[in-house]
């Protein structure tokens, strides 16, 4: 997720309304200390008391190969996902590092990029298991241009990974990304009637107030507006629930992106953009739902889903 440097102000709480200084100089506040969230060890056995049997990792990595050679190969390697999920790739095909494409621990791999731009855009998926059926977009062509959605289909659920689209600087895709909530909406509710799902990606939306550190300044900045929250909160509306939100309802500080800008990550001036979003029907197989917000490469950190199919 990008942002403009008046929205980033607002992100690290500043806006421009701010009161004139009082007459009396107040001494000078020490920096509060960041509070930071910690991961607390995975839960590996379900509600209904079965063991996790299936791992998602979900990462968006700001460019692949920027990502690649910081190591973010190295991280999957030691997390050991079942499938591995990627957004933002800016990268076609045909220039794919071969760090990742020659990858022996996952020997099917499936990737989008945007058919209009360059270096723009794009997801991937990386699976240990052959999927039955793999398919790209959500069959809408002004949407699926864009390279943003996969979706691979496996014995007992479907598996969408997405990059959502950014209403971005000044919401001048807004309207936009309305039109493209209600259509992902009324996709993944199709494949909800077939099959139960697991959704997983960059939304590029937090969904309520906990989900960022600074949701006053930002009511009018993408990824926070009414309208993409309201989107949000219709998708769980129509039989998905927010898995890390079901798990932990009360937990602040919890964040899965930080601007570049402004050591926002030091100081954990966040927001909670990725999400493992589920179908209703597979809550009961629920494990966990991590944020890995110790593992650096990307302007995001990855999560991770552990889920008994």
């Amino acid at each position: 997720m990008k942002r403009g440097k008046k929205a980033e102000a607002a992100a690290e709480g500043e806006n421009d309304t701010a009161s004139a200084p009082s007459k009396k100089a107040k001494a000078a506040k020490e920096p509060e200390a960041p509070i930071l969230y910690d991961d607390p060890p995975d839960k590996m056995t379900s509600k209904d008391g079965r063991n996790a049997n299936m791992k998602i990792t979900s990462w968006n990595v700001d460019g692949l190969r920027a990502w690649v050679k910081k190591k973010g190969l190295d991280w999957v390697r030691e997390e050991d996902p079942d499938i591995l999920c990627l957004q933002e790739t800016k990268c076609a095909e045909k220039a794919l590092p071969a760090e990742i494409t020659s990858m022996p621990e996952y020997p099917h791999k499936y990737w989008a990029a945007s058919g209009d731009k360059e270096g723009y855009s794009g997801v991937a998926m990386l699976c240990k298991t052959e999927p039955i059926k793999v398919t790209y977009g959500i069959g809408k062509e002004e949407h699926d241009k864009e390279g943003r959605v996969i979706t691979a289909e496996f014995p007992s659920f479907y598996l969408v990974t997405a990059y959502v689209p950014n209403a971005s600087r000044g919401l001048v895709r807004l309207d936009y990304r309305k039109t493209w909530d209600v259509d992902f909406r009324a996709y993944l509710s199709e494949l909800d009637m077939q099959k139960p799902l697991v959704l997983c990606g960059d939304l590029n939306v937090a969904h309520q107030e906990i989900d960022l550190k600074n949701p006053k300044g930002n009511k009018k900045n993408a990824g926070f507006t009414p309208e993409e929250r309201e989107g949000f909160s219709q998708l769980l509306a129509a039989g998905f629930v927010d898995s890390y939100r079901e798990l932990y309802p009360e937990q602040t500080n919890a964040y899965t992106f930080w601007t570049y800008m402004m050591n926002a990550r030091s100081k954990n001036v966040g927001w909670r953009l990725d999400y493992f979003v589920l179908s209703s029907s597979l809550l009961p197989g629920l494990c966990d739902s991590k944020i890995r917000n110790k593992a650096m490469g990307s302007d995001h950190c990855p999560i991770t889903l552990h889920i008994a199919v």
